[in-house]
């Protein structure tokens, strides 16, 4: 089936404060390229700065045996600090095995119809953390997929280049030439090793994708799995203690110091073996505004595949966004049609808590 976006939409011009970027997963796995915990407690106070608690999260403790799931989210804000909270225009779920040493990480495309948790709103799922913070975003992603998350990391967009400039750059694959429209940068397909601000530009395009937003989310993965690669192989202490100051005022996560040093002390193969995919839709408009709108198979195969990740057996869908795709294709809805078409919201009042 298509995965666009409606065609006749203007693009907005994209600001700079939307410097989101994606590469998360290192602020999770940081601890783990110190190899030692020695580094890790000389910087604790700056790394209990991070910690903001999310309620209703359905922790568990991390260790050598159990499945941790992780939330990774970008806001499109310059600093944590600021009255606008913003919107979280970079969403990943993370799922870390310890048993089978495998991690998966699936992004979800930030106009993703929802019903946001706790309210009766229907909107896109970057407005959840707009509405409620960490715990609304938490419990609208286990109420869109099924699966518990149990920790959440936020980070604002203003570290990427400097985090890039601390590891000394990162290589890339570039997969086609572009000239972009807003920088002014131009990559060329191949090998390419890139700076702070090119890593930056490189994350952030999306206009001149001819896969759109599902473009940038491959080439967002691909930078994170690149700092992590960076940070696991190297040895120098004053690299990672300087990145784990940079963590202090550019993240938040409800997951503990205690817990940070496990998940670095016991799912260090995990980080080796990461499966990657992106939670694709079809575009559509609901009330002149575009959404994207995951079919229900592809939410269910989804499910099933971060449920097994974390050792949970597979569960039917049955939540807002299965029963309103139901409702469309029974009034004709044409999932594969690829003409942009209205998608309708029949039962707005409906609750998924």
């Amino acid at each position: 089936m298509p995965n666009q976006e409606p065609k006749h939409l203007t693009p907005k011009k994209r600001s700079k404060k939307r410097r989101v970027f994606t590469w998360i997963l290192f602020a999770l796995i940081i601890m783990i390229g110190a190899g030692g915990t020695y580094v890790a407690y000389q910087t604790k106070a700056s790394l209990d700065k991070t910690y903001s608690a999310a309620h209703g999260a359905s922790k568990t403790k991390v260790s050598n045996s159990k499945p941790v799931s992780i939330l990774l989210m970008g806001t499109d804000t310059g600093a944590l600090g600021r009255t606008d909270k913003g919107r979280t225009d970079t969403i990943m779920v993370v799922t870390i095995n310890p048993k089978t040493k495998k991690a998966t990480m699936v992004s979800i495309p930030r106009d993703t119809l929802v019903k946001i948790s706790g309210t009766n709103d229907t909107e896109k799922i970057n407005a959840a953390y707009t509405v409620g913070g960490a715990s609304t975003s938490m419990k609208t992603v286990e109420n869109l997929l099924n699966v518990p998350i149990n920790y959440y990391v936020l980070i604002n967009m203003g570290g990427l280049e400097k985090v890039v400039n601390a590891i000394g750059g990162i290589d890339v694959k570039v997969p086609f030439s572009w000239n972009d429209s807003h920088t002014h940068m131009s990559f060329k397909k191949g090998n390419a090793h890139l700076n702070g601000k090119q890593a930056l530009a490189f994350a952030r395009m999306r206009y001149e994708d001819p896969n759109g937003d599902y473009g940038r989310q491959q080439r967002q993965q691909q930078v994170i799995q690149q700092i992590v690669k960076k940070v696991t192989k190297s040895g120098n202490v004053s690299m990672y203690q300087k990145l784990l100051s940079l963590l202090s005022s550019n993240m938040k996560t409800n997951m503990a110091f205690n817990d940070m040093i496990s998940l670095a002390e016991n799912d260090k193969g995990s980080v080796k073996h990461v499966k990657k995919s992106s939670l694709k839709g079809v575009g559509a408009y609901i009330n002149a505004e575009s959404f994207q709108i995951p079919a229900s198979d592809t939410l269910q195969s989804t499910s099933d595949s971060l449920r097994s990740s974390l050792g949970l057996s597979k569960e039917t869908l049955d939540n807002f966004n299965t029963q309103e795709n139901q409702q469309n294709t029974k009034n004709g809805f044409d999932w594969k049609s690829g003409n942009n078409p209205t998608y309708t919201v029949y039962d707005s009042n409906s609750t998924n808590q």
